[in-house]
């Protein structure tokens, strides 16, 4: 049932109090407005820097308008009456009482370049948030005909405002961020979890795509357990160990993969029923991974914006490793979709699947003769 106030309830204690840099803002626009040739030494920051509409008008406006000499400003409230019209433009509850609050609450209007220094890295701080966001969106977004490369171009973006916020404030040593990550607990996906096996399953059938597969790591699987059976096949094939059901299951008893109470049967159902080729299953669990990486790494930078302890130079460094992170699945996912170097420019190879990457599925069993293997 809905709230109903009391008609002495207003409703204002559920209004966060403002952040410290919303005080910052009225201490800098107090010394802009009670000397106006302090704008010469703000540098770093523009009108979209402020956290309110209001401030943001005041700011554009100081700027547009020409500032009165000292003994000018001493004498007539001319200009600040100037200001105020054109702020109210943009924002209309501005008012007189209110500018004469932020010249009361400066400090010292000589520590305008400082107040200037916070207010950007705040406004570095919600663009980070923004870009970190808009990964995360682009990377569940399952609407977008092209969602990977989307979503790397959202990377890339988010690269940028790493790359513009280092430049404004260098890292140095000892600066990682002290906030704590939260790992969301990933829900079971059954589509997820059915490409995986069908993976298994071919690359078992069909072994020979495997060593050209290295650029999928157990990492990559929804699940642990095929993940653990995607080590136990890589490992089988580089031995130059036979791979069919029997053999994988024997290399997961030893890796522990079997654990109490389960059923051998059962893994070797896992293996059988190969479709299609390795290479395009392969694909499908990697495209996930990448996905998956940049949700997490835009879920991390965003952790950072979030924790006011953060320093613009740990944002930095903690961005930046965290886009590190997603750069190495981003490299794996360019090598898987490279194209293939012409026939002429490499030596020829036998496909033993005799199956497209991308083509139809194989719907049969392997031959009989790949059992002597």
């Amino acid at each position: 049932m809905p709230h109903i106030p009391e008609p002495d309830e207003d409703g204002l204690d559920a209004i966060p109090p403002p952040q410290a840099v919303f005080h910052v803002e009225q201490a800098l626009l107090g010394a802009l407005l009670l000397e106006p040739q302090r704008l010469r030494d703000v540098a770093g920051i523009g009108p979209e820097s402020f956290s309110t509409a209001a401030h943001t008008a005041l700011f554009a406006a100081i700027g547009s308008l020409p500032a009165p000499t000292p003994a000018e400003h001493a004498k007539s409230t001319q200009w600040l009456d100037a200001v105020l019209t054109a702020a109210r433009e943009h924002a209309r509850g501005l008012s007189a009482p209110y500018l004469h609050t932020l010249i009361q609450v400066c400090p010292w209007p000589r520590h305008a370049p400082a107040y200037a220094r916070m207010i950007e890295a705040e406004h570095c701080r919600r663009r980070l948030a923004a870009a970190a966001q808009r990964l995360m969106h682009t990377a569940r977004d399952t609407s977008l005909p092209q969602r990977v490369a989307t979503t790397l171009d959202a990377a890339d973006a988010l690269a940028t405002v790493v790359d513009d916020t280092a430049a404004r404030f260098p890292p140095h040593a000892g600066s990682l961020p002290r906030t704590t990550v939260p790992v969301p607990a990933t829900p079971h996906d059954e589509e997820a979890a059915d490409e995986e096996r069908l993976l298994l399953a071919t690359a078992t059938a069909y072994p020979s795509g495997i060593e050209q597969m290295r650029w999928l790591t157990p990492g990559d699987f929804t699940q642990p357990l095929h993940g653990g059976l995607w080590q136990c096949l890589t490992t089988l094939v580089r031995r130059g160990t036979p791979v069919d059901p029997v053999t994988v299951l024997w290399e997961a008893q030893h890796r522990g993969l079997l654990g109490a109470g389960a059923d051998p049967g059962e893994l070797l159902d896992l293996l059988a029923g190969p479709v299609g080729s390795p290479e395009h299953w392969g694909e499908r669990v990697l495209q996930r991974s990448v996905l998956a990486a940049a949700h997490h790494t835009g879920r991390g930078i965003e952790a950072f914006t979030q924790d006011p302890a953060t320093t613009p130079y740990q944002l930095v460094v903690g961005s930046r490793r965290a886009l590190a992170d997603m750069t190495a699945v981003r490299t794996r996912w360019q090598h898987a979709t490279s194209p293939s170097p012409a026939p002429a420019e490499r030596p020829r190879r036998v496909r033993s699947t005799g199956v497209p990457r991308a083509g139809p599925p194989r719907t049969t069993a392997p031959p009989a003769a790949r059992s002597s293997r």
